[in-house]
């Protein structure tokens, strides 16, 4: 099945590693404009090197007033990656406010502002267009010492229903992609102690974690329209790991 996003374009958050930065690599790969969003300039420098027909904004997400001015030039925007995000591990006793409101400050409160900035432009053209939300089975399972991370990806994926039933008269498609570990080189370094690695495998049928280029496939696959009717959905990129 080949996928094109020519004449398209495409705004990814948190493209400066793992999981965003092979997706805006992905888009440009099949054609699309690509605005890559983070807040790391040396991330945005390395990225601009190996592809430089990428646009790149560099801004804090957290910073509600400082992202409407670094995005007010960007244009128009077809297709939407939210990315960007923060994992923030404590068991639940020890949570703080500040590492509370920091977690859902990024992967909840700027998800709703992007998608906002981005899809009253998609509205106001008429033409439609696609956001995916990168989500986590997370929001799905309980897992220790991630009492605020599981609150803020389950906070997501409601906020994705909510966004694809009001935009969607709009042809507006939101959906999101929930993975399991993923062997970014940060998903390499937490998981490579062996027991602890083998701990979660064993609970995933497939018995592996899964590759950035999963995750960015079913990505590729919902912002395109091979997924024009599907609206709404929370895509497990997990082995099956929510199945048992």
């Amino acid at each position: 099945m080949e996928i094109s996003f020519a004449g398209k374009r495409a705004m990814v958050t948190g493209a400066g590693k793992g999981i965003g930065r092979a997706t805006a690599l992905a888009l440009v790969r099949c054609g699309a404009e690509v605005t890559a969003v983070t807040r790391t300039r040396a991330d945005l420098d390395s990225l601009l090197l190996e592809c430089p027909s990428i646009r790149p904004v560099c801004v804090d997400l957290a910073d509600w007033e400082a992202t409407e001015a670094a995005l007010v030039g960007v244009g128009p925007v077809d297709l939407l990656v939210n990315n960007a995000a923060c994992a923030i591990l404590q068991p639940f006793l020890d949570v703080t406010p500040e590492q509370f409101d920091k977690s859902f400050n990024i992967n909840v409160k700027a998800v709703l502002h992007i998608s906002q900035l981005v899809s009253r432009g998609m509205k106001a053209r008429g033409t439609g267009g696609s956001i995916v939300n990168i989500s986590s089975q997370a929001s799905h399972c309980a897992l220790r010492d991630h009492a605020v991370y599981c609150a803020t990806k389950g906070a997501l994926d409601m906020l994705t229903k909510v966004m694809a039933l009001e935009l969607g008269p709009h042809q507006i498609r939101v959906n999101s992609v929930n993975p399991t570990v993923v062997m970014t080189e940060m998903g390499r370094l937490g998981w490579s102690d062996a027991e602890k690695a083998r701990a979660m495998t064993s609970r995933i049928p497939l018995g592996r974690f899964a590759e950035v280029e999963d995750v960015v496939n079913s990505v590729l696959f919902l912002l395109s329209d091979k997924s024009s009717m599907t609206n709404g959905v929370m895509l497990p990129v997990d082995g099956g790991f929510l199945a048992c």
